[in-house]
């Protein structure tokens, strides 16, 4: 038994060793969700996140790998190896610890409904919402938040809503708007957004920045909100990056240097130059 345990606590140390001895780390990303993370029209990654992990990257001594992966399979190619920690506007959830690890939080952005302008539902603005809710945090929802959603689900009831697939966004859907919304499935935002572009959805159910981001672009001109923003519960505590169960060493290295990237503004101007708003953590 001693020497079983002696075997086990050398390879702790050699895996610790490796990790903190390590030239580069490999990052998965989407590359498909801007402004978060996006590949341009040269192919390169750009992004909040892509900055933000250069410069965790430079801090820690180590080169940048970033590998992209398709949303839907992002978390089983990271427990299959192909790359270390997922930095991809992944929202830490309760449903996702069960797989994975997530490192502290670093960005935070709200959901929120897009419709297309002069549509029926581009009209649900927040003073028609009990008391003017304009907010509604899952976490804390108290009679005028419960009210605020109540009337959504009135005013979309029959409506088409296109969500990307396997996200927090789809989760609220099903949780709280089932049988009131048709629910379509798309495997990238930039589907849906053509869709709702082209009038083949109601609406579309996103993170705030990537909506925005949306609408500057040529397609997305005719592209309103509608409705308050949401945040809490399904949406989850901020996104985070996303590491195997047994790679507590990387969750603590990222920790490090997220903690400081918040204390001394990093963080906050990388989502300033992105998003035109500070949404650190």
């Amino acid at each position: 038994m001693k020497k079983f345990l002696l075997i086990l606590f050398s390879l702790s140390l050699i895996s610790v060793t490796a990790i903190g001895n390590a030239k580069s780390i490999r990052i998965g990303t989407e590359g498909a969700y801007p402004p978060w993370n996006n590949l341009n029209s040269a192919g390169e990654l750009e992004g909040a996140e892509i900055d933000f992990g250069n410069e965790a990257c430079a801090r820690m001594g180590v080169e940048c790998e970033w590998v992209t992966q398709d949303w839907d399979g992002i978390i089983p190619a990271l427990l299959q190896g192909k790359y270390d920690i997922i930095i991809a506007g992944m929202s830490i959830t309760e449903e996702r610890k069960e797989k994975v690890n997530f490192t502290n939080g670093y960005m935070t952005d709200g959901a929120r409904f897009a419709v297309l302008k002069g549509s029926g539902l581009e009209g649900l603005s927040v003073a028609k919402f009990t008391g003017g809710v304009n907010k509604v945090n899952l976490n804390n929802a108290g009679g005028k938040e419960q009210a605020a959603i109540g009337q959504l689900i009135a005013a979309m009831d029959g409506a088409t809503v296109c969500v990307q697939s396997s996200t927090i966004h789809q989760n609220f859907l099903e949780k709280h708007m089932s049988g009131a919304v048709r629910v379509k499935l798309y495997q990238s935002v930039d589907d849906h957004n053509l869709d709702l572009a082209a009038g083949r959805c109601d609406a579309i159910l996103a993170d705030v920045g990537s909506i925005i981001d949306f609408m500057e672009s040529d397609g997305g001109v005719e592209v309103a909100f509608t409705g308050p923003t949401f945040s809490g519960g399904v949406f989850g505590d901020g996104v985070g990056g996303a590491v195997r169960k047994e790679d507590t060493d990387i969750v603590d290295m990222w920790n490090k240097v997220i903690a400081e990237m918040s204390a001394d503004g990093t963080t906050a101007e990388i989502t300033k130059k992105w998003f035109g708003r500070d949404i650190s953590m």
